[in-house]
Order: structure tokens, then C-alpha cells, then sequence
């Protein structure tokens, strides 16, 4: 994430979360409390409560709780067994732990292109990506809105027939948990679903936090085993695993905010509709794009990101914002191929769509409790 430099009297927090800790004080308070009590700091009993709560929030058989959501994304893929020789796709404009995740097990993340108008993974492109060496696909929910699932399991299906090889659909749904696609809850729209607990997300933690979700029972068991370093019952090391888990303390704060995070995502739809209405003559003086969500499509919201006729153009925008008291971020400035770690692997890039939007997109101040005040200073400021 590259943030704007912000000026000295800031009038408005990209994300506020005091709103939201005054909201629910005493009980973050009183599960934490709870925890200082019985001591069980590792894997205590408000793990197994909140893999419930989630299980039962995206009506998935299985949730597991882990310690980021890039090891939720590691964890799956070692289930899967992926190695040396593997491909998996992913869509090129993402945060860098999609396609890192790939690379660190030693096979080989698959760049694509991505929809121009959503920047999730294009599922018009995604059969040529597909080889006999594909074992995985890993769609982004970015920004909040979830793949369109429908059509990339479809297609998976297909090429698995085609290649005699089960190819396994993987969400990210590190920015999308709490969207809902056609009805269904992110982060259950695939064989296995994955999100992230970053103090930022829709749902946060106060530290590092993620979790895993499947119907499979054979997927589930493999994966809570990797969790704890392959143990298959204390010290019976079956497999081989890392130290993935979600700690109890940050368990607790997650069970006190999932008792408001259906409001939430209900403040974040208002949110979103009030940037629209007041952007909305900005956007059609300046050129500016304001987010598009698919029809049958719910967004999390996780951010509020325009697109700018030209790189020029965000800069000058993220300058006046910047000196109107307005932090600003670009989620992402480069698309995971032009990183410079697979630049330096020779990695060639295919996706001249994801390179544009990269140069274009800026992201604006975003929270549940974000009134119409601040929101109109924002496109007053634009």
C-alpha cells in the first residue's frame, strides 16, 4: 500500500476505528477479561466459539481459525499439496500475498488479466491461462466485491475434465468477507475460502488474524493439521505444517465484533451510497469512475476506490486532498508482475488492463461510521 503523505491538521481518518471500539467497549472488554481469567492464550475456547460463529455467518460446514490471512492462503495451497512444477492462477492486480503464497511452496503463480469495470480476475480469460500443470485458481474479492464464482467454478470443472486433474478454486476473500454473491456469503463460494483479519478489514482484529472456510471434511482435516505444524494428535507429525494459528486474545475481540457486523455491513451500503450521490457531479465533471458493483452483487466495501483519467490526474487529486487535511491510498500501484521480485525472475507481463488501473486508481477515506459530513468534504475536496 502506498499512502499519501497527509497534512499536518488531518481532518479525516482514512479508517476510523475509535467509532467502533467506543460502540463496543465493555464487551471487547469483557471477552478479553474473560481470557486473562481461565489463561488459555493458545487455542482456548473462544477459537472453537468463533469458528462456529463464522461457520455459521458464510453457512459453511467448516471454519478454522488462523493467524493471518496469507498463511489462510498458505495453509490451502500446502493442503493441496501444491509443489515445484505446479501452476496456479491468480489475477494480477492484488496485494502481493496472492500470487507470494504460490512462489514460497515453489510453483508457479499464472498472472491474468483482469474485468475493467469490478478489477476481479476476468472469467472470459481465464480458460487460456489453464494447462495440464494448473492445480489451483485463486479470485480476489478486491475492494469488497466478490469473482463472479458462478462462471470460475464452471470452468475449473471443465478444464479438470479436460486435463484429467482436480482443479481447486481457492477465494481470497481478504477484502470480501461479509459481501454476498447471488445470495451466498463470500468466503463459501468455492471448495475453500479465505480471509483476512487485518485491524482494517470489514471484519478486524487488533493484530494479525485470519481464517479458512470449506465443506470439504478430508480439505478441513488436512488443513487444521498444517495448522499445528502436521501434528495428527499431540506430537504424531504426519504432515508437514507451520505455526498457523489464531490467537485466543484476538478470537475474543473478533466474537465482540461479530455481534455488530451485520450492522456494519449494513452502515457500509450507506456509506457507499452517500459517496456515490455526493461524487457523483464530481465524477461526471472530472472524469473520475466511481466503483461499479455487479448486478446480484453485495460489496463489503473494505474500500471506496475511484478511477482517474490519467495517473496525472490522481496525483493532483491526492496533492489537493492531501492539502485539505484528506489521506488517500492506492490499493495497488503496480500489479503483483511489475513487483520487483518477479521482475528479477524474468517474469513477463501479460495483463495490460491490470497495469492501467494500477496507474489510475486511488482509494478514499472508508468506515462504517463515516458520516455525510466528512464524506462531503471529501468531494468538495476533489
Amino acid at each position: 500500500v502506498v499512502m499519501a503523505s497527509v497534512a499536518k491538521e488531518q481532518k479525516i481518518q482514512f479508517i476510523d476505528l475509535n467509532p467502533q471500539y467506543k460502540k463496543i467497549e465493555k464487551q471487547v472488554q469483557a471477552r478479553i477479561n474473560k481470557v486473562l481469567s481461565h489463561a488459555q492464550f493458545i487455542m482456548g475456547p473462544e477459537i472453537a466459539e468463533l469458528e462456529t460463529v463464522l461457520a455459521k455467518f458464510t453457512n459453511s460446514k467448516y471454519c478454522l481459525g488462523v493467524s493471518s490471512g496469507t498463511d489462510a492462503l498458505l495453509i490451502s495451497l500446502m493442503a493441496l499439496d501444491i509443489r515445484p512444477g505446479d501452476e496456479v492462477v491468480v489475477p494480477d492486480f492484488s496485494f502481493f500475498a496472492t500470487a507470494g503464497v504460490v512462489s514460497r511452496l515453489g510453483a508457479t503463480p499464472v498472472f491474468m488479466d483482469i474485468d475493467a469495470r469490478t478489477y476481479n480476475l476476468d472469467p472470459a480469460l481465464l480458460e487460456k491461462q489453464i494447462t495440464a500443470k494448473t492445480r489451483a485458481i485463486i479470485p480476489v474479492g478486491l475492494y469488497g466485491q466478490a469473482a463472479d464464482f458462478d462462471r470460475i467454478n464452471e470452468i475449473a470443472q471443465k478444464c479438470s475434465k479436460k486435463y484429467g486433474t482436480q482443479i481447486i478454486v481457492i477465494e481470497d476473500g481478504c477484502q470480501s468477507f461479509g459481501a454476498t454473491y447471488k445470495g451466498r456469503k463470500s468466503c463459501n463460494l468455492s471448495h475453500i475460502g479465505c480471509t483476512s483479519f487485518f485491524p482494517t478489514k470489514p471484519l478486524g482484529c487488533y493484530g494479525d488474524g485470519g481464517a479458512i472456510f470449506t465443506n470439504d471434511t478430508d480439505l478441513y482435516e488436512r488443513m487444521k493439521s498444517i495448522r499445528v505444524h502436521g501434528q495428527m494428535g499431540r506430537y504424531n507429525h504426519k504432515l508437514l505444517g507451520i505455526n498457523g494459528r489464531l490467537d485466543t486474545m484476538q478470537a475474543a475481540v473478533l466474537l465482540a465484533k461479530m455481534e455488530i457486523f451485520e450492522e456494519e455491513m449494513r452502515l457500509r451500503q450507506e456509506v457507499s451510497a452517500n459517496y456515490q450521490a455526493a461524487l457523483a457531479p464530481v465524477a461526471e465533471k472530472q472524469k473520475i469512475t466511481l466503483p461499479f458493483i455487479e448486478e446480484g452483487n453485495i460489496s463489503a466495501w473494505a474500500q471506496f476506490t475511484v478511477l482517474f483519467a490519467s495517473e496525472k490526474e490522481r496525483s493532483e487529486a491526492q496533492k489537493r486532498l492531501e492539502s485539505n487535511g484528506i489521506p488517500t491510498a492506492c490499493h495497488y500501484p503496480r500489479p503483483m508482475s511489475l513487483q520487483p521480485y518477479y521482475l528479477d525472475l524474468g517474469v513477463k507481463s501479460q495483463c495490460p488492463i491490470a497495469a492501467d488501473i494500477a496507474s489510475r486508481v486511488m482509494s478514499l477515506p472508508m468506515y462504517p461510521y463515516m458520516g455525510k459530513k466528512e464524506i462531503n468534504l471529501v468531494a468538495s475536496a476533489l
